[in-house]
């Protein structure tokens, strides 16, 4: 068995850093400060020290609510999808450019959850954080239905083979019906439609693929 390449391998040990932390440190002391808020200021309730806990959005939230998960199942299914599909897209775009689709389908997916639940805030919606590693690995799971759309891959639950694209298919659209008709409460909908938007415009920029398109060199000058 290949061992892992490094940038997946590194991801994983962050994730479980992340999770060890909430649970020394505590959830809501986590939250408070890494997960992904909305734009504002929001009153938290009383800290340790008897002083009001006020939350809001940071820029740094951005990458560190990706390390953060809601419980051990949460982690566990990010963790296999990161295994299954991460190490075979890092071999196949190189450890650099891994690192820079990662973190771009991540971030990418954090900026599209914080439009999304700032403005249902603003219409009446409550105020909550959003955490997980799920927007970067929709991006990596878009990427591996991309790379090798035919080889066949099986779901955990249920247990049903298909093939790489018909899979990404599959999750997109759950996402999307689900984001738009609000159901299956207390799952980041966007956020992963958001990483896999992210992830293909980035792989269209590397390959000079519309909407980005590559200058092309200037030709010979003729001489007449």
């Amino acid at each position: 068995m290949n061992p892992l390449p490094p940038v997946t391998k590194y991801l994983l040990i962050a994730m479980a850093v992340g999770f060890g932390l909430q649970a020394m440190i505590g959830q809501e002391v986590m939250r408070y400060w890494f997960a992904l808020w909305p734009w504002g200021e929001f009153y938290a309730g009383m800290g340790a020290d008897g002083l009001p806990v006020n939350v809001g959005f940071q820029p740094w939230q951005l990458v560190s609510y990706g390390f953060l998960h809601g419980d051990f199942f949460h982690i566990l299914f990010n963790g296999i999808a990161l295994y299954q599909f991460g190490a075979r897209v890092e071999m196949t775009l190189g450890s650099r450019k891994f690192t820079q689709f990662f973190f771009t389908c991540m971030i990418g997916a954090g900026l599209c959850q914080l439009v999304v639940v700032t403005v249902m805030m603003n219409y009446g919606g409550g105020v909550f954080p959003t955490v997980g590693a799920s927007g970067g690995i929709y991006g990596v799971l878009l990427a591996y239905g991309l790379m090798f759309p035919r080889e066949r891959v099986m779901l955990i639950i249920p247990p049903i083979p298909m093939s790489a694209r018909t899979l990404v298919i599959v999750f997109g659209v759950i996402s999307l019906v689900a984001g738009v008709t609000g159901t299956m409460q207390g799952i980041a909908h966007f956020a992963h439609l958001g990483g896999m938007l992210f992830g293909w415009l980035l792989l269209r920029y590397w390959r000079g693929l519309p909407p980005f398109t590559k200058k092309r060199p200037p030709g010979p000058r003729l001489v007449r």
